[in-house]
């Protein structure tokens, strides 16, 4: 009887949950029904593809175009230019020999007197238009007339800077002037003793005084020793127009490397 009673008392205990997984069942089977629908739509929408790695180089931006275009621009502008390709006219008198290198900003000049080793190395030169405004004037204005006249005269000029060695034979020391050269005039800005480069004459460490410190005397006659080395105002003109050729030539292979790098 017990045993019995035992097992009604489980039936009955197991009836609710039957109950509950029936209509858990057609709860599921309702809302299944309303997924249908959105499942079967969402299988119709195209779905994005995942995109693999790529090493393919990416679209060239649009700045890099027109990087190109002004580049293209400039180049176009300097070849229609004269000085480019101009080739100067050496003259018969010109007592150097020229050592010019395309992509560097210097000459070299070479010669031999009475023994002497003469090398000049020619730097681009410091060009002056004439458009450039004069800020020392307006920053001065409180001067007196006598020193505005003076700033007046003195008015900027083109100028190519020159390094000049004389050496005797291979060894021993040699003298170096710092110059600077503007349309018919050369200016010493420096004088050295330069040790030998065998490193014989490493003691040697006093470079001298200013030279415009010097003697007046001593300083005209240093400037008539670079004369008889062929330093000439004739020369030094000749070398700033074959210098701003050089600008112009080297400006241009410039651009034509920078557009080869830009374009690759």
């Amino acid at each position: 009887m017990a045993l019995f009673a035992a097992a009604r008392r489980a039936a009955t205990s197991t009836l609710p949950l039957l109950r509950a997984s029936a209509s858990a069942s057609g709860t599921t089977r309702g809302a299944a029904a309303l997924l249908r629908p959105l499942a079967a739509a969402s299988a119709a929408r195209p779905q994005p593809r995942s995109m693999p790695f790529s090493s393919a180089p990416s679209t060239r931006p649009s700045s890099d175009g027109e990087l190109l275009r002004i580049i293209d621009s400039e180049i176009k502008f300097a070849e229609e230019s004269d000085d480019h390709d101009r080739v100067e006219e050496i003259p018969d008198n010109f007592p150097f020999k020229i050592s010019d290198e395309k992509g560097f900003n210097s000459i070299t000049l070479t010669r031999t007197y009475q023994g002497e080793k003469i090398e000049v190395l020619v730097s681009m030169p410091s060009l002056v238009t004439g458009d450039e405004p004069d800020h020392e004037n307006e920053a001065d204005e409180d001067r007196n007339e006598d020193d505005q006249e003076e700033e007046t005269q003195k008015a900027p000029k083109s100028s190519i800077p020159l390094t000049v060695t004389i050496s005797k034979g291979e060894e021993g020391p040699s003298l170096e002037f710092i110059c600077t050269a503007y349309p018919d005039e050369i200016l010493i800005d420096a004088l050295s003793v330069m040790p030998s480069e065998s490193g014989e004459d490493e003691m040697i460490t006093y470079e001298g005084p200013d030279f415009n410190d010097l003697d007046e005397n001593l300083q005209r006659a240093f400037h008539k020793y670079l004369e008889m080395r062929g330093i000439t105002p004739m020369a030094t003109n000749f070398l700033h127009e074959y210098m701003i050729n050089k600008d112009s030539r080297e400006y241009l292979i410039w651009l034509r490397r920078l557009k080869d790098f830009v374009r690759n």
